[in-house]
């Protein structure tokens, strides 16, 4: 094979010499102004604990090792400075608003036991904290709300090993084949059914490769709702079908043979049919795209330059990749678009899995970003970038490669037409598009995150999940909740939805909502009057309310929808940026539910609301274990005010219901779970912007078509045969990786 390969290249002449880079055109003028949007970095993060641990006058305790009646830091980040500060600073003569971050602390050694936020500043030497969690969300947040710590979990897993299963020796040995590592547990939320409840369903599978998808049919119902470890309890234990009090029950009903065993047989560690190491040797290689006078972008710190777009990026501890300041041609398109939620509600006829309705933002979508592997998370070539983050620890770590950009050739002609009308042309422009893409995985599946910004000044917002299926144990009815996927697995039905918020800025910060449509109207020919034509007209409205602007998941929306400018266009439009949204959803949880007003942001594939500074986020990190009395509830924010030239913001519902089915073994595919977003110019130019690309290529019957100069195009076989500088493969996913 590799002689082949010599006498090929000997047969060309000569070798290709190595592509040699040429700077992107466009100067990063940005001055280091989109660092107020930047994460903190190891050093600030390390000084806000540093200066926490100092000036509270209350004892912390390391995250990583907290009993629950011990007090410690949950997390720190950038706090966003105000909308209006910043837009001060970045287009006028404001000062640059003072660095500040938002740090979240559980406080268990306290008679009041709860939940305080605390904004800390000025960075990098913190001087002051104020309390905002009043502020924030009208009261003081409950400690029972809090998000489980990883250790919290760990003290679970230790309380079930030494305290539950021991007390079921013969089934806990001959059923299960325990051997005190041979299980892994996997949690349900929310934990309980009313306020103050923390009892959860622990779902056990054989503790091997994918071991999401290897039930044994066991699931434990644990109280931890004490701050005292010593009182945890199980409330009720499920197994193959049957509840029982708890395990010493289970046991002396498995001894006296009262109790039907469906037995799993042992699996490997690779876990045999969930493994995904491939069942095939690696044959040919894949295509590969190269930057043939190296990559069209740059990236400065946090700062993003494309052709003409330019935009900040950064990563929440909790909702994951957002971006901020968008501009196309220099003109701020969006202040801020970025994930919010992303929720899953699971059907079962399992205790685990009908009780589940996970809300990952509370598990933190960003701390759970993963590194990135060069050439199939990201292509080969990709600007990769690590993330910081500090939570569950009083140490900040690190995600390396987490984060990737890159510029791709979609492979399809953006816009093209082929005269063979008239005049004989060519006209044709390369879609080429720049993408910005984390990975996160929040437990069993992966969600690959992309913002995609189009040289029609188009941006995307797109997911697509993969990972794992979690599965319940088949038994009785099972089948009514999924599809059978292997011997005792119930792949079970489940809803996905992805919330983002998106702060459009459409020449200006104040924007009007406006629908556009057709509607058939009946005419009279006017040529010939008994003939009648039913011909398609333009239907036009201006939603004024944010009760007009809130459309129910599965109703009818306006087909065009979009965010109006108050300037015009050179045709007498008004300027507007339109929001088209792809989502298959699956059904909102009924309204009745005691807990629905926690996600009541899933009710809408859109709502528009005025931008306000204490509307932040669609939901809370504390709604999670908490739903029944939501700390932040959506549903709260659509309250009829006048949406008509004010500073909007639109709130986007994409998602997909997924029944599993047979191919989610070994784990689920991105081809066709995918959704999202675009937002895509609707007479914000006088002509598409596109047709000022470089990329573009024209040439007509009269013009010789193989010479660079006339066709760009034909200058490749030269301009691109150079050999294009791979960097050697690293991959560093696993340092660092004590954190559950």
């Amino acid at each position: 094979r590799h002689l082949q390969r010599v006498c090929v290249l000997l047969t060309r002449g000569r070798a290709p010499g190595t592509c040699q880079h040429q700077p992107p055109e466009q100067e990063d003028a940005d001055d280091g102004q989109s660092l107020v949007f930047a994460d903190l970095t190891p050093e600030e993060m390390a000084q806000v604990v540093r200066y926490l641990r100092g000036s509270l006058g209350v004892r912390l305790v390391d995250a990583s090792r907290a009993e629950p009646s011990d007090s410690c830091i949950a997390s720190v980040e950038l706090q966003v400075p105000a909308k209006a500060e910043v837009l001060r600073f970045l287009d006028g003569a404001g000062a640059r608003p003072p660095r500040e971050a938002l740090a979240v602390l559980y406080f268990g050694n306290q008679p009041e036991p709860n939940v305080t936020e605390y904004v800390v500043g000025p960075l990098p030497t913190p001087v002051y904290h104020r309390d905002v969690t009043v502020q924030k969300y009208g009261g003081k947040v409950p400690y029972h709300r809090r998000p489980m710590l990883a250790v919290e979990y760990k003290q679970i897993a230790a309380f079930l090993k030494s305290r539950v299963f021991t007390t079921a020796p013969s089934f806990m040995r001959q059923v299960m084949e325990y051997d005190g590592a041979s299980l892994a547990a996997l949690t349900a939320a929310p934990r309980g059914f009313q306020s103050g409840d923390r009892i959860t369903w622990f779902v056990l599978f054989q503790n091997v490769s994918g071991f999401f998808v290897h039930p044994v049919g066991l699931e434990v119902l644990v109280d931890h709702s004490s701050l005292d470890i010593s009182q945890w309890a199980v409330s009720r234990v499920f197994y193959n079908g049957q509840y029982y009090r708890d395990m010493v029950q289970l046991e002396s009903a498995y001894v006296q043979g009262r109790i039907s065993v469906e037995k799993v047989g042992k699996a490997p560690r690779d876990g045999d049919f969930s493994s995904m190491k491939p069942r095939a040797p690696a044959a040919a290689l894949f295509p590969l795209q190269f930057e043939p006078q190296g990559p069209r972008y740059s990236v400065r710190n946090n700062h993003v330059l494309f052709q003409a777009w330019s935009f900040a990026f950064g990563m929440s501890v909790h909702r994951g990749l957002r971006l901020f300041d968008v501009r196309h041609k220099g003109e701020r398109v969006a202040y801020e678009i970025s994930v919010q939620e992303a929720l899953s509600v699971y059907g079962s006829n399992c205790p685990g899995g009908m009780s589940t309705r996970y809300m990952d933002g509370s598990f933190g979508i960003g701390r759970y970003a993963s590194p990135l592997v060069r050439g199939v998370d990201c292509p080969y070539v990709a600007t990769y970038l690590d993330v910081h983050y500090l939570a569950h620890s009083q140490v900040s770590r690190v995600s390396k490669s987490a984060l990737c950009i890159f510029e791709q050739n979609l492979g399809s002609p953006l816009r093209r037409h082929y005269s063979n009308l008239q005049s004989l042309y060519y006209g044709g422009l390369v879609n080429s598009a720049l993408v910005v893409r984390s990975i996160a995985t929040v437990g069993n599946y992966d969600y690959v995150w992309d913002f995609i910004f189009y040289q029609n000044g188009a941006i995307e917002g797109k997911v697509q999940a993969t990972g794992y299926v979690t599965s319940s144990f088949l038994h009785g009815d099972g089948l009514r909740y999924g599809n059978r996927v292997w011997e005792h697995t119930l792949g079970t039905i489940h809803t996905h939805s992805i919330n983002y918020k998106v702060d459009l800025d459409v020449g200006g910060v104040k924007n009007s909502l406006v629908a556009h449509d057709m509607a058939f109207e009946m005419a009279r020919a006017p040529w010939s009057p008994e003939q009648q034509i039913e011909r398609p007209r333009l239907a036009k409205k201006v939603l004024d309310t944010e009760d007009q602007a809130a459309f129910r998941l599965q109703s009818k929306m306006p087909r065009y929808i979009y965010f109006a400018a108050n300037s015009k266009n050179k045709w007498g439009h008004q300027r507007g940026y339109r929001i088209q949204i792809t989502s298959s959803a699956g059904d909102h949880v009924p309204e009745g539910s005691s807990m629905e007003r926690a996600i009541s942001w899933a009710r809408y594939q859109l709502a528009v609301t005025r931008r306000k500074e204490e509307e932040p986020t669609s939901t809370s990190i504390y709604n999670q274990n908490d739903p029944w009395t939501p700390t932040v509830a959506f549903a709260d924010f659509i309250n009829n005010e006048t949406i008509t030239n004010e500073d909007l913001v639109a709130w986007i519902t994409a998602g997909f219901l997924h029944i599993p089915h047979s191919e989610d073994i070994p784990n689920t595919v991105t081809v066709g779970n995918s959704v999202g977003f675009l937002l895509r110019p609707y007479n914000y130019y006088d002509l598409d912007p596109s047709i000022y690309s470089h990329d573009g290529v024209f040439f007509t019957s009269e013009q010789d078509f193989t010479a660079c100069d006339v066709n760009p195009i034909a200058c490749l076989p030269k301009t691109a045969s150079c050999l294009p500088n791979l960097p050697p493969f690293t991959y560093d996913g696993f340092q660092n990786m004590s954190r559950l």
